[in-house]
Parts: C-alpha cells; structure tokens; sequence
C-alpha cells in the first residue's frame, strides 16, 4: 500500500494591511512583522512533499475566519479551516451554521481560542464556554486547544466533561523546552491524554526551545514524552508556519520531527504526517 499524502496540520497566513496582529510585539518578533501568505508558502510546502494543510486562526477577529475560508475556498493546497468565534456568545451554534454557509464553509474543520491568553486558567471550565464547546461538537467540529502548561488541568476537565468532542493540543502544551524542564508539563499531558477524544500536534517545539542554538536532543525528550502519552495514532505533525520561522526554517522543522519520529515504523509516521489529520479534521485530500 502506497504511503497517504502528507499533511501540515498547522499554519496560519495573515496580511497586515488588511488587519494588524497585536501579538507581534517585540524586537524578537520583528521578522514575523510583515505579511505571510499562501503564495509564499506553497514552494515550501510543495518541495516539502505536503498535497494538503490545516490553515489555523492567529486573532479573535469574527472577519478572519470567512477571509480564511475564502482564500481556502480558492486554494486546493488547503484542506481544511480552523477558525474563531465567540464562544460565550449565546447564538454560537447560528455563528457556526453561517460560516458553514460561506464560501469555503465546507473547509471548516474546527474552531480554537487563545485560551493561552485568559487570565482564568479554568476558562475551558466556564459554563458558558462549556455551551460554546458543545455547539462544536454538534456540529462536528473539532476544538484546538492552544493552552499553557498550567492550563493543561482545565483541559483535561473539558475533555472529560465533553467526550464526544474531539480536543486536539496545539503545540504539545508549550513546554519550557529552552529550561528542558519537564514537569509538571509530563503529568499534565500524560492526564490529558488518558482522555480518549483528546490529539496532540507535534508542532510548536522549536519556539519553547532556544531559538538561536536548539538541537533535536533538546526537543527529544518532550516528542518522547507525547509519543509516549497519545502514541502515534492520536499525532499528528504541523510547521506552525510562519512562527516557526524565528527559531528554523519551513525544512528545518520538517527534518526535526522526522528525526524525532525515526525510531517509528513507516506505517506509525503515516499517522503523524498524514491520516491522523485527516481522520480528526474530516479532511477531504487528493
């Protein structure tokens, strides 16, 4: 059986002239201060070999998901939309069924919130959260998690009270990779992934690391960890496309997770780079 196309279930795209990214502040973020579109990640992802990827939200803006979904609607590299609403909003299962309704609604493949940036580290806990994850998963949606290691218990609560959603945990949960310091990260996803409805991304690591001199050594015990934890067939790899590009480059971060997963065997990297992916996101690829 030939090997599934690859997927990169992680990027994002963003134009400052039509909105500004807040989040991009600092000297150590000024490379990320332009605009980064899918013209300029199709070489990459194409020499790369991915057919397909997962274009993820970078703002609570209610205008960026339909420009999503519209730019995926136009592009067949993208497979599928992981936008935003409000989720505390009391009509969210008619915000959800209008975007459905967009051109390139069909797209939609799931919703996330920076959670990672609210103060409350029990806001996935919120009753009225609560009702918003519920209307995703009526409308068979997953929710990605983006979420810091002190916010991986409320997680794991979410998960647990809602088990037919399918939460998916970008980034591994944000480690302190740079320090190499393991707990009290290890547990927490370890308690997160003993519930079954809950994915894990192996995306994200190389900006917890130094950026100017990481290793795979250093990312090595955290991928092990997770593998350990989901196993591959709850894995599944993105780039993190364009942030990435502080600490490594579109390939270098490619070569890090392959070496990270060497040890597996081909159909156990299938899962990762491909049909886990596919089958959480519903995804339609060549």
């Amino acid at each position: 059986m030939s090997a599934p196309p690859l997927v990169d279930a992680h990027h994002h795209v963003w134009d400052l002239a039509v909105r500004d990214q807040e989040w991009i502040s600092g000297p150590e973020l000024a490379p990320l201060r332009r605009t980064f579109s899918l013209s300029d990640l199709h070489p990459l992802a194409e020499n790369a070999g991915f057919c397909a990827t997962v274009m993820v939200q970078t703002v609570a803006a209610p205008e960026e998901t339909p420009e999503m979904l519209a730019q995926a609607a136009a592009d067949p590299l993208v497979a599928g939309v992981v936008g935003w609403t409000d989720l505390t909003a009391p009509d969210v299962k008619d915000a959800l069924a209008r975007l459905r309704d967009l051109p390139g609604g069909d797209r939609l493949v799931g919703i996330r919130h920076q959670v990672q940036s609210e103060p409350d580290p029990r806001w996935l806990l919120r009753e009225d959260v609560t009702r918003g994850l519920s209307a995703v998963n009526d409308a068979d949606l997953a929710y990605d998690l983006v979420v810091l290691p002190h916010q991986l218990p409320a997680a794991t609560a979410a998960a647990r009270r809602l088990p037919g959603l399918r939460f998916i945990l970008d980034h591994i949960g944000k480690p302190a990779i740079a320090d190499g310091t393991l707990e009290p990260w290890a547990s927490q996803l370890r308690a997160l992934a003993a519930e079954p409805n809950t994915l894990c991304k192996l995306s994200g690591l190389v900006t917890e690391a130094d950026w100017y001199g990481w290793t795979v050594d250093d990312l090595r015990p955290f991928a092990e960890t997770v593998l350990d934890a989901f196993g591959p067939n709850r894995i599944m790899y993105g780039s993190d496309w364009p942030v990435c590009t502080v600490a490594a480059e579109y390939a270098q971060v490619l070569d890090a997770a392959r070496a990270l997963t060497l040890g597996l065997s081909p159909d156990e990297r299938d899962d990762i780079f491909a049909r886990t992916a596919v089958s959480a996101y519903r995804l339609r690829v060549p």
